[in-house]
Order: C-alpha cells, then sequence, then structure tokens
C-alpha cells in the first residue's frame, strides 16, 4: 500500500539557500518494501552508523541524513554527494530509518534534488523488525 505525502523540506531550502519547495513523498508500507527489495530496488538507509551497526538491512546503502552531535542532530551536509556516490537519479531507491522521520525528509530532498523513483518506508527499521522480516545483526548480538 502506498500513499502521497506533501512534505516540504525546508532542511533542503535553508542549506542552499533558496526557498523550500513541496514534493509528493510516496510512502509505502513494510510489507510493500519487503516485496520491492527483493524485486531489485535499492534500499537506502539514512540512520547514523552507529544505529546502522546495530542491525540493518541485506544489502542496504547507508548514508545517515543526520549525525548525534555534542549541539545536538545536525544535518549531513554531504548527504547528496553521498548518495550520489552510491546511487543514479534514475534508481528506484526505498528510503528507510528507525521509524519513518528521517527517511520521510531525505526522500523529500532528494525528489527536490531531481531523483526519480524514491519511496519512504514507512515504520523504518522498528517496523520492518516487528513484522519479523529478516535482518543483518551484528556478529556478536545474541
Amino acid at each position: 500500500m502506498a500513499t502521497a505525502v506533501s512534505c516540504a523540506s525546508p532542511l533542503v531550502g535553508s542549506m542552499n539557500g533558496l526557498q523550500s519547495s513541496e514534493v509528493a513523498v510516496v510512502t509505502i508500507d513494510v510489507s510493500t518494501a519487503k516485496d520491492l527489495v527483493h524485486s531489485k530496488h535499492l534500499y537506502l538507509d539514512v540512520r547514523t552508523l552507529e544505529e546502522f551497526g546495530e542491525g540493518h538491512l541485506e544489502n542496504s546503502i547507508v548514508v545517515p541524513y543526520l549525525f548525534i552531535t555534542p549541539q545536538g542532530r545536525e544535518k549531513n551536509p554531504q548527504f547528496l554527494e553521498q548518495v550520489l556516490s552510491a546511487c543514479k537519479k534514475e534508481d528506484n531507491i526505498i528510503v528507510g530509518c528507525r521509524s519513518g522521520v528521517r527517511s520521510l525528509q531525505a526522500s523529500a530532498e532528494l525528489l527536490n534534488a531531481g531523483f526519480k523513483s524514491i519511496k519512504n518506508m514507512e515504520g523504518g527499521y522498528t517496523a520492518w523488525v516487528a513484522n519479523g522480516f529478516a535482518v543483518k545483526q551484528p556478529k556478536n548480538s545474541v
């Protein structure tokens, strides 16, 4: 199931000195995301490297959208460049985070940057795990 959410992305506009623009981000549930990941869609994990290290989807591409700093959460200033080094604007990409908030923001930014096929995964990694779908755990986890 997919829903379109209109999302103003103030981070994009304020980062580039441009006005924020609204894009319609398509949000899909985890079951749909699972089917798409298994049909050759790329999975872009925008959680922090620490979160990613605690467990992730097989064959994920990790590019943190935010960093945790002593000052709080700060946007990764090289997010778009890093995504472009791993993905093409024409790729079919599912974007996920822990709960679906960062991935919604990241999806809007990617769409504003000209990516053609971006879908946000509702509920994020937490929902994926709650549904019992396969994840890659660190070797030292129980």
